[in-house]
């Protein structure tokens, strides 16, 4: 096996597959994806997905798919649950790999796969139960084939890029819907465009790869049609797509700026390295000069990145993962970069390179950061061991030192190799320092306390915490009151019912209520998956919480 790939391999071993069960399911979209992959299992249909026993029009299945398959071998586990997103990292790592030149080009192609394989948003995507990063592989594959496909210097080699471009397209569209085909066909016309003296887009080919979409994409819509009707029609193709993309439906509008601090935040802890592309005050002026030109295949990479921001950023339902295939291209031109000033770094004449020392020094201070970051969010992190919070402060702390030695010593042929090894420590101590640890977690407690205080078959209502997670660990079809009122309306009836709610919650609806509620136990709670930027400056943050377990009668 080529050394490259061997050590991008182990690469992704360690920031995608270690410790990828540790943590609990949490209480975010991946529990609709592990809940209903197990009923999948559970009830025998393998058409209809559901949640919490009631169909699940929102997503295609092939997400459920493979998961449903991995819990018939492993049981319903949550590494079973999260495998094929970390695979599906894996994988787009190794294809960034290819992109970038593969063995023609070793130390760019090595470098922008490591990014990819070491950036915090493949990171935290590969380690929740969700399509999008399988999606970000389906699409990727298509754009890179058909680029292939219309550059082949032969027919049957076209033919048979083609050919991979409608089976990738097909399996994006089983795996997330429209987008599969929006998000490569916004990429690849205006590239063909900028290629039309050197593309050749064969009629044949793309006859092939219509034919074969349709026989892997189309059928289970079909069936779904003739199995729900037009229901499902309308509550996927118009409710979960065109609402989503042009309603706030979903979540309310947000900022056209909101996707420039997802996608540096995304890179971390790379961006910084961003900087290699506007050391010089001047680039902007050269470039409308025509002084800085772009070779074609850099002109095609910044399409491919350009155009799905735009999209998404004409979006109203827009979602920090849905920019996910952006990575790979941005990477490619981010590792290009860094070894072209590598690379110039050789000679004795431009050694220095203050861009790259520039980046270098920031990404040192940004390591400093965030070991600290570590030890100030110490009190947030109930289901870790607080050596192993340290620990992730002191590899923190020893990147920082590694990247002050390159900068101060300009060692620039070894910052690859620091970068990487680097960025999967900082991961690695991310999931074992701050997202888990201990066990059974707050989610699985409750569990129990359910389990255990359930008499019969008396109703267990969630509200505002536990809805999508809870379910996977009872077993139990729960109801979801959407407010106080409704909340309240349960808990008069004369049935025994169980709450599951926060100590706040409980309080409220205990005020509307005018009876008190009885207490069955509590566990101490922090939503991992929802750790916004001002959960890391509070000086005393609420988002560690009490959640009881209540009954009315």
């Amino acid at each position: 096996m080529n050394r490259s790939v061997l050590t991008l391999l182990i690469l992704c071993v360690i920031t995608f597959f270690l410790g990828l069960g540790r943590q609990a399911i949490t209480d975010s979209d991946e529990g609709y994806y592990a809940e209903a992959s197990r009923e999948m299992v559970d009830s025998g249909d393998w058409l209809t997905p559901r949640f919490n026993y009631e169909n699940r029009f929102e997503k295609p299945p092939l997400y459920y798919w493979l998961t449903a398959a991995t819990y018939l071998v492993t049981g319903p586990t949550e590494g079973a649950a999260r495998f094929w997103s970390a695979m599906s990292g894996a994988g787009l790592a190794l294809l960034t790999w290819a992109i970038a030149g593969g063995r023609r080009r070793p130390e760019a192609s090595w470098l922008a796969a490591a990014i990819v394989a070491t950036s915090f948003g493949c990171f935290t995507m590969a380690r929740w139960a969700l399509p999008d990063l399988p999606l970000a592989f389906f699409i990727t594959l298509t754009i890179w084939v058909a680029l292939r496909a219309a550059e082949a210097d032969s027919t049957n080699r076209s033919l048979k890029w083609w050919a991979i471009a409608g089976l990738s397209a097909g399996l994006g569209f089983l795996t997330k819907g429209p987008v599969s085909l929006v998000i490569p066909a916004i990429v690849l016309v205006p590239i063909w465009w900028w290629k039309r003296r050197v593309a050749r887009l064969d009629p044949r080919g793309l006859a092939l790869a219509a034919l074969v979409f349709v026989i892997v994409g189309v059928p289970w819509y079909v069936l779904m049609w003739r199995v729900h009707g037009n229901e499902y029609l309308r509550g996927f193709f118009v409710g979960d797509n065109m609402e989503r993309f042009a309603t706030t439906r979903f979540n309310d509008a947000r900022p056209i700026w909101y996707y420039a601090p997802v996608l540096i935040g995304g890179l971390l802890p790379w961006s910084p390295f961003l900087l290699t592309f506007i050391w010089r005050p001047m680039i902007a002026i050269a470039m409308v000069r025509r002084r800085a030109r772009f070779s074609d295949l850099q002109w095609g990479l910044i399409l491919w990145a350009v155009m799905p921001l735009l999209f998404y950023t004409l979006s109203i339902g827009k979602q920090p993962r849905y920019i996910l295939p952006v990575l790979p291209p941005v990477a490619i031109l981010l590792a290009q970069a860094i070894s072209e000033r590598i690379a110039a770094s050789r000679t004795d004449d431009h050694r220095r390179q203050p861009g790259l020392a520039g980046a270098t020094w920031a990404t040192s201070a940004l390591y400093i950061a965030l070991a600290l970051l570590f030890v100030r969010m110490q009190p947030l992190f109930i289901s870790t061991y607080a050596v192993l919070t340290w620990t992730a402060a002191g590899l923190a702390l020893c990147a920082a030192i590694a990247f002050a030695v390159v900068a101060a010593t300009q060692a620039w042929t070894r910052l690859p190799a620091v970068g990487a090894t680097a960025a999967a420590a900082l991961l690695i101590a991310v999931q074992f320092g701050a997202l888990s640890g201990r066990r059974p977690e707050a989610v699985e407690q409750m569990a129990a306390l359910v389990l255990a205080n359930r008499s019969g078959n008396e109703p267990v209502a969630l509200y505002n915490v536990f809805i999508r997670n809870l379910t996977f660990y009872t077993r139990l079809e729960v109801v979801q009151p959407f407010d106080v009122k409704q909340a309240v309306g349960l808990l008069r009836s004369s049935q025994r019912l169980l709450l599951v709610a926060s100590a706040d919650d409980v309080k409220a609806i205990q005020a509307a209520l005018g009876t008190p509620l009885h207490t069955l136990g509590s566990v101490r709670y922090m939503n991992t998956a929802n750790i916004r930027v001002g959960t890391l400056v509070q000086s005393q943050p609420d988002d560690v919480t009490d959640v009881l377990l209540v009954v009315n009668h």
